[in-house]
């Protein structure tokens, strides 16, 4: 027979666990159910490109072994136990090798086939494909440290959120495992998954407490972020403080530990980024574009031994690999829990941005600029001219332009053998432009197309939190009157009319008045949730907090809402001072990127279009007999002058502008990842946006400066031409 205990005690345990909420529905160890699962669910749902690197790793481990040194299997460990990866040092070293000889005899059959069907030996090819697959086998085994950079990064942007969780969760619970706990369900991946791997570990016996597994889990971020450390270890002391006022006071120093470390890491880096990008932007794009301007006169001085495919292999791939190598240095040093760290992935909006209909859009309108830019290579390299009855080139005089000299539009010569080279014209040269033109259109479009409306929500939610602030102020005030947190939401909403925070307050007021939805329905359900139509971390961090500490009491409530009202106002001054020191930085190298850079490779091309139009003219000159050798002094012979400057033995210039174009592209993309990693940590909707933006200036730049160079200095070659005629 049951008797009035157990009834008191069944009934009594259930009530406790509708008022106390969280503490109770999280049972044991301070976890909810299904919690011990997470971090396997977690682990499952990672990024792809982290799945699709681990097969890779796994299907070459199993066929071959190859023994690690101590001393990089200590450092390769390291950067798998960060990124979670399920792989070996051992997988990691083998992938990487199989890619060197992959690429390596990938190569140079290549090279051999190529060699048999049309007798070219290139010497200069080989030696690219040993360097490049020399860079490959590095580039590649340090893969786990550039994935557990990333996941610093976005881990990072969460660390100030984690603290706060903890710490106003422990104010009014000290329970140093459920706050954890509570911290890990409410933060976003990744640092919430480090967090479900801290549970794990003592789960599976790796450790005994909760506490070993967090100090031993801190040991990574020992070099990374010590202020992250540090307060956790405040945190971990108030557990020990016999005073309730000194505890609050070292779980509040927690706090302001990590905002100060965070703002004087950010304040050295500041200083310490400056030099390195500014290298980057000298050996990246400077030199690598001046190099260029003599790769006319160097390919046929060395009788046609560079050719445009080794200047595409060099340009469009190893150096676009070095530069990004160089910008992953510059990353690499920047400290964490400073950054972006939006929920925009939760808003209606963000299936837009994941669609590629816009590069599908962009690629409509390029059509046309990439059918121009191609009938160059239609008019050199197919029987096209033949199919419709044409010739290969035609005159400048045919077309009306014969103060130009007597070269051809496109400039396609034919040699002593009879062979082909070119196209070498001014002609060929401008509609190239297009090639770019067309590839910057796809990215500009289809980033515009992706980001637009986010970006708008996102500029929303930015005047949102800039009141936020006061806000919370005011409800934290209303709730601590002793007002129900559902009625305090509605007399806030009447007094922030015509602020930017009046939408999210009617919408919460409208789910609870008119829906009937709980207040944590209100806020967070899926489809109808204020913070939904408003992805802003801190909206999302202060209403999961009110919802989490409303279960405590009102005043446990409104004393949460003033310490993040506090909060707020800390981080939003550090926040405006790190833009301040990183503004110099990031309009420096913006200068450069859409301006010096487009303008530096724009004039390259006109000077590279100019010297091949003048040797084609002297090389005509010299053939048909209208110039002598005395008309150029007494630099040397005619035929001397020829054998060291045969034009068919030059790079097309038609070759050589596509080969700058799409380097300046590589370039603004790389560049603008960088800037935006810097300022902001990982945010990729902030890249895509921010890439396609610098594109379009660039391109434009770039696009007017080389029409205008080529026009100008044909011209200026033109009448200097016909000077010496």
């Amino acid at each position: 027979m049951v008797s009035t205990e157990d009834i008191l005690n069944k009934y009594g345990a259930k009530i406790e666990r509708q008022m106390k909420g969280y503490d109770k529905a999280v049972g044991d160890g301070g976890r909810g159910a299904g919690f011990s699962k997470s971090y396997e669910k977690f682990q499952g749902e990672m990024a792809p490109e982290f799945s699709r690197y681990e097969r890779w790793c796994k299907s070459m481990g199993n066929i071959l072994s190859i023994k690690v040194g101590e001393k990089d299997k200590a450092r390769i460990d390291e950067a798998i136990d960060i990124a979670h990866l399920n792989v070996t040092a051992g997988e990691v070293l083998v992938f990487s090798t199989m890619l060197l000889f992959l690429s390596l005899f990938g190569g140079i059959a290549f090279f051999v086939a190529v060699w048999l069907l049309t007798g070219v030996f290139s010497m200069m090819f080989l030696f690219l494909v040993f360097v490049f697959s020399i860079f490959l086998f590095f580039y590649s085994s340090k893969t786990p440290e550039r994935l557990a950079l990333r996941w610093r990064l976005s881990a990072s942007a969460e660390m100030v959120p984690a603290i706060l969780y903890i710490v106003i969760y422990m104010k009014h619970t000290s329970n140093f495992e459920k706050a954890v706990a509570f911290a890990s369900e409410h933060l976003r991946a990744p640092l919430s998954t480090d967090f479900r791997k801290v549970f794990w570990d003592v789960e599976v016996g790796k450790f005994s407490t909760i506490k070993e597994s967090i100090d031993n889990y801190l040991l990574r971020w020992k070099d990374y972020s010590l202020e992250f450390v540090e307060a956790f270890h405040l945190i971990e002391s108030s557990l020990y403080e016999p005073d309730e006022a000194r505890r609050i006071a070292t779980l509040e120093k927690s706090l302001q530990v990590i905002l100060d470390g965070v703002y004087d890491k950010m304040l050295k880096y500041t200083h310490e980024a400056k030099a390195p990008l500014t290298n980057v932007y000298m050996l990246g794009i400077v030199l690598p574009t001046l190099a260029l301007a003599i790769l006319p006169l160097a390919s046929t001085m060395l009788g046609g031994a560079i050719a445009w495919y080794h200047v595409l292999l060099i340009f469009n791939v190893l150096i676009p690999f070095m530069v990004i190598a160089l910008t992953e240095n510059v990353m690499m040093k920047r400290p964490g829990g400073y950054g972006e760290s939006g929920v925009l992935q939760k808003t209606p909006l963000y299936s837009k941005y994941k669609s590629n209909a816009g590069y599908w859009k962009g690629a409509v309108l390029a059509f046309p600029l990439f059918v121009i830019g191609l009938i160059p290579f239609l008019w050199r390299y197919t029987p096209v001219p033949i199919w419709l009855g044409t010739t290969r080139d035609y005159a400048w005089s045919s077309i009306g332009l014969g103060f130009l000299g007597g070269g051809g539009v496109f400039g396609i010569l034919t040699d002593s053998a009879g062979n082909l080279s070119g196209p070498f014209g001014s002609g060929a040269l401008l509609m190239s432009l297009c090639i770019p033109a067309a590839i910057a259109v796809i990215f500009v479009v289809g980033a515009k197309e992706r980001t637009e409306e986010i970006l708008v929500t996102r500029n929303k939610y930015k005047e949102v939190e800039a009141e936020f602030t006061s806000s919370l102020f005011q409800l934290g005030n209303r709730i601590g009157d002793g007002s129900p947190a559902e009625i305090a939401f509605a007399k806030v909403s009447g007094s922030v009319k015509g602020t930017a925070t009046e939408g999210f307050f009617k919408i919460v007021n409208e789910n609870i008045g008119q829906l009937g939805m709980s207040l944590e329905r209100a806020l967070f359900d899926p489809k109808r949730g204020a913070v939904i139509f408003y992805p802003s971390q801190l909206v999302a961090t202060s209403m999961k907090i009110l919802v989490e500490s409303v279960k405590k009491g009102l005043q446990v409530a409104a004393r949460s809402l003033m310490s993040i009202s506090d909060y707020v106002k800390s981080i939003k001054k550090i926040n405006d001072r790190l833009n301040d020191l990183l503004a110099e930085i990031i309009s420096d190298m913006k200068s450069n990127m859409t301006f010096l850079a487009p303008l530096l490779s724009g004039i390259i091309v006109g000077l590279s279009g100019m010297i091949t139009t003048i040797l084609s003219a002297l090389n005509s000159m010299f053939s048909s007999g209208g110039l002598s050798g005395g008309a150029i002094g007494e630099a040397g012979g005619v035929s001397g002058i020829l054998a060291i400057f045969d034009v068919t033995k030059m790079i097309p210039t038609y070759w050589l502008q596509i080969v700058v174009g799409v380097y300046l592209i590589e370039v603004v993309f790389i560049l603008t990842s960088t800037l935006v990693t810097i300022k902001s940590g990982r945010d990729p909707i902030q890249m895509t946006s921010e890439g396609g933006k610098n594109l379009k200036v660039s391109m434009i730049m770039y696009l007017v400066v080389a029409a205008g160079s080529i026009i100008g200095l044909t011209i200026v070659g033109a009448v200097a031409l016909a000077g010496l005629a």
